[in-house]
């Protein structure tokens, strides 16, 4: 029962992480219809960013993970400003672009800290809650989920209360007819994948002490942002968030009973079981052509 409820806890907070950065995969191919091969790398040059500035050069975390965020805010900005853009007209141009800055943003994360052993980042946030004397969760854990919840909320917000989150999600339903009402949709692409880059960055650095940092970790993520939104449903952003919880939470348990590889394998799974049972995902949208 300990072990079961300790499981339970490390997947919810595990879901934080997975919806940040599949909720900004899916805000970008929601907007823009494009297909960020290298959303993952993105999540990765933000842990690169905590341990190469908060644990080689001893700056305090929070400023460095600030600075993460606007690392990787503005090389999504330069993505769809030169490569996405120019080949709005040829989803698969834009596809292949990403892939090609997958492998550049690999090779600039290889040639600043080597292809050698996984870098570690040493919690900045030190100590345990224990609570009913079985039950465990590190500090470092506890703020990484209030960070993801407080984030998400947001989001929420800004996508349901505010004028240009209402233009967002207008682009994302049809992007001709909220060009025919005046919004211009190179300013709400730019928006889209600022946001979408900054949440990749944010979680990049929440996750930096609490996995191994490498050149090509961004693969684990990439492959988890597609499961968690194909299951969500593709151009959901609650199915996302919500297929992101119930993920991380199978995911965990799979881990903890047969292993690692078995749960990346049982996710895949997973994933072939709901394109066939339920092609649009537990919460999915149709999206315009």
């Amino acid at each position: 029962m300990e072990l079961v409820l300790q499981s339970l806890v490390n997947g919810l907070i595990q879901g934080g992480f997975f919806a940040l950065f599949a909720v900004g995969l899916v805000l970008i191919f929601g907007v823009m219809g494009v297909v960020n091969f290298a959303h993952g790398e993105l999540v990765m040059i933000g842990s690169y960013t905590i341990w190469l500035v908060h644990a080689q050069y001893d700056f305090a975390f929070i400023p460095v993970l600030l600075l993460a965020i606007v690392i990787v805010t503005l090389i999504g900005l330069l993505m769809e400003r030169f490569l996405f853009r120019p080949t709005r007209n040829d989803p698969l141009a834009g596809l292949i672009c990403s892939i090609g800055v997958l492998f550049i943003l690999q090779v600039v994360a290889t040639l600043i800290g080597g292809d050698g052993p996984s870098k570690q980042v040493p919690p900045p946030f030190h100590g345990t809650l224990a609570l009913f004397d079985f039950l465990r969760i590190p500090y470092q854990r506890l703020f990484g989920l209030g960070v993801s919840v407080l984030a998400l909320g947001t989001l929420w917000y800004f996508l349901t209360r505010t004028r240009l989150g209402w233009a967002l999600r207008a682009v994302a339903l049809d992007r001709e007819a909220a060009a025919l009402q005046g919004i211009n949709i190179n300013h709400i692409s730019m928006i889209a994948i600022g946001v979408g880059a900054a949440l990749a960055g944010l979680a990049g650095g929440l996750m930096a002490p609490l996995t191994n940092i490498n050149p090509h970790m961004g693969h684990n993520v990439i492959i988890t942002a597609f499961i968690v939104t194909i299951v969500g449903g593709v151009g959901s952003l609650s199915g996302a968030v919500y297929a992101a919880i119930l993920y991380a939470l199978f995911h965990t348990f799979v881990s903890v009973y047969f292993g690692g590889t078995v749960a990346t394998i049982s996710g895949l799974v997973l994933m072939v079981v709901v394109l066939i049972v339920r092609p649009s995902g537990i919460m999915g949208v149709k999206v315009s052509e």
